[in-house]
C-alpha cells in the first residue's frame, strides 16, 4: 500500500519554502529513502529541519479504509483546504515551487517596508479623492446659457432705453410752460397769447391765473386737453395762431360758445378778444325749495340790466361781480372760480379782470347783442 503523507506535514513544507524543501529532500535521499518509482517519501521517516532526527508526526495511519484510501479508489480529503487552494499546490512535496512562490508572493506586500497592496492602494485613492471633494466645498454653481445671457442684456438695454425715454420726457415736460414758472419763456408765451387776441392784461413774465386763464381758452379753441401746460401741441396750437371764428358779422357782439366754453368780442364779424368762460353745469340743484336745472339758454339776446359792483343772486346762490342781465335772471357776470369746465347755476362766468375790462374798456351797454350757440 501507499502511504499518504499527513495534511499538516505538506502545509508544513510548504509554509519552509523552496531551500528547506530541497533540504529535506537531500536528507531523505542521503538517507536511503529515496524511491525510484515515483511513490512520495514516507513522511514518517522524514528528519527534523532543526535536529536532522525523525520527527514524530503522530500516529502510523493504519490499513483501516476510513483512514487511507485504497488504490481502488481516488484519493478524498476529509476536509477542503482552508488556504482556498485546490489541495495539490500546497501538498506537492516534489519541488514546491507552486505554493512557495504563491506563498511568497502573498508576503512581499505585507513583509517590505513601505509595500502596500492594491486594496490599499485603492483605499488611498478613495480617501484622496474624499480630501478633493472636501476641500473643492459646495458644488459649483452652473454658469448662465448662452440664451440666458442674451435675455438678460435684452432686458437690461430695454430698461436702459426706457430709461432714457423718462429722462427725455422729462426734460421735454421740464421745458413745457406752466403755472407757477417765470422768466423769458413765458414772457414769450404771453407776448403770443395777447398777439392772437387771448384775454391778458399784463404781460409780465409770471405764470399766474391770468395766465392760465388764456392757455386754457387757446385750448378749448385748438380742441386740446384743458391742463393749463403749454406742451407740444398747445405749443403748435399757438405757433399755428389757433382762434375761433365769429358767427355774427356786423356791429359789436358778444358771442358765448357754450360748448367750447368760450366768451368773445366780436365787431364787425371779427374777433377782438378771447375770455375762458365757464356755463351752467347740467345739474339739478335746489333754491327757496325749488328744483332747478344748472343749464344755460342758447339763442340771441341783449343786456337788459347790469348792477355795478359785487350782487347777490336773489336765489340765494352767490355773489356775482358786475353782473349784466340778457335774459330773466342769466347773466355774464364776474367770479373768482372760473374752471375749464361747465361749473355754473346757468349764468356765464368770467374772471373778475375780464368783467372789469367788459365794462370799462371794451364796453357792453344795455343793448349789446349777446349771442349764445
Amino acid at each position: 500500500m501507499r502511504t499518504v503523507p499527513s495534511l499538516g506535514q505538506g502545509r508544513t513544507a510548504a509554509r519552509l519554502g523552496a531551500p528547506v524543501a530541497l533540504v529535506v529532500t537531500l536528507g531523505l535521499l542521503a538517507a536511503g529513502c529515496g524511491t525510484t518509482d515515483g511513490d512520495e517519501p514516507d513522511p514518517g521517516a522524514a528528519p527534523s529541519v532543526v535536529t536532522g532526527e525523525p520527527r514524530e508526526t503522530g500516529p502510523t495511519p493504519s490499513d483501516d479504509a476510513s483512514a487511507t484510501p485504497s488504490d481502488d479508489a481516488p484519493a478524498t480529503p476529509s476536509a477542503a483546504p482552508d488556504d482556498g487552494t485546490d489541495g495539490t499546490d500546497g501538498t506537492d512535496g516534489t519541488d514546491g515551487t507552486d505554493g512557495t512562490d504563491g506563498g511568497s508572493v502573498a508576503d512581499d506586500g505585507a513583509d517590505e517596508p513601505g509595500g502596500t497592496s492594491d486594496a490599499e492602494d485603492g483605499g488611498d485613492d478613495a480617501a484622496g479623492g474624499s480630501g478633493d471633494s472636501d476641500e473643492a466645498g459646495k458644488p459649483e454653481k452652473p454658469g448662465k446659457s448662452a440664451k440666458e445671457k442674451k435675455a438678460e442684456a435684452a432686458a437690461a438695454q430695454e430698461r436702459r432705453e426706457r430709461e432714457e425715454r423718462e429722462r427725455e420726457e422729462q426734460e421735454r415736460r421740464d421745458a413745457m410752460p406752466r403755472y407757477g414758472d417765470s422768466g423769458e419763456r413765458v414772457v414769450a408765451l404771453q407776448s403770443r397769447l395777447a398777439e392772437l387776441g387771448y384775454f391778458l392784461q399784463d404781460v409780465d413774465g409770471q405764470f399766474g391765473p391770468a395766465t392760465q386763464q388764456a392757455v386754457w381758452a387757446l385750448q378749448k379753441a385748438a380742441g386740446l386737453s384743458r391742463d393749463g401746460v403749454v406742451g407740444p401741441r398747445t405749443k403748435a396750437a399757438l405757433d399755428a395762431g389757433t382762434r375761433p371764428s365769429a358767427r355774427t358779422s356786423s356791429g359789436r357782439a358778444v358771442e358765448i360758445d357754450l360748448d367750447r366754453q368760450l366768451l368773445m368780442t366780436v365787431e364787425d364779424g371779427r374777433v377782438t378778444r378771447i375770455i375762458n368762460a365757464s356755463s351752467g353745469n347740467g345739474e339739478q340743484y335746489r333754491a327757496r325749495g325749488r328744483t332747478y336745472t344748472a343749464s344755460t339758454p342758447r339763442g340771441s339776446y341783449a343786456v337788459y340790466m347790469e348792477r355795478d359792483g359785487m350782487h347777490e343772486s336773489t336765489l340765494e346762490l352767490g355773489s356775482m361781480w358786475r353782473p349784466k342781465y340778457f335774459s330773466g335772471g342769466f347773466a355774464v357776470h364776474g367770479s373768482g372760480s372760473i374752471p375749464p369746465y361747465p361749473a355754473s347755476h346757468g349764468c356765464v362766468r368770467v374772471s373778475n379782470a375780464a368783467m372789469n375790462w367788459l365794462w370799462d374798456s371794451w364796453g357792453m351797454p344795455k343793448g349789446t347783442p349777446v349771442v349764445l350757440y
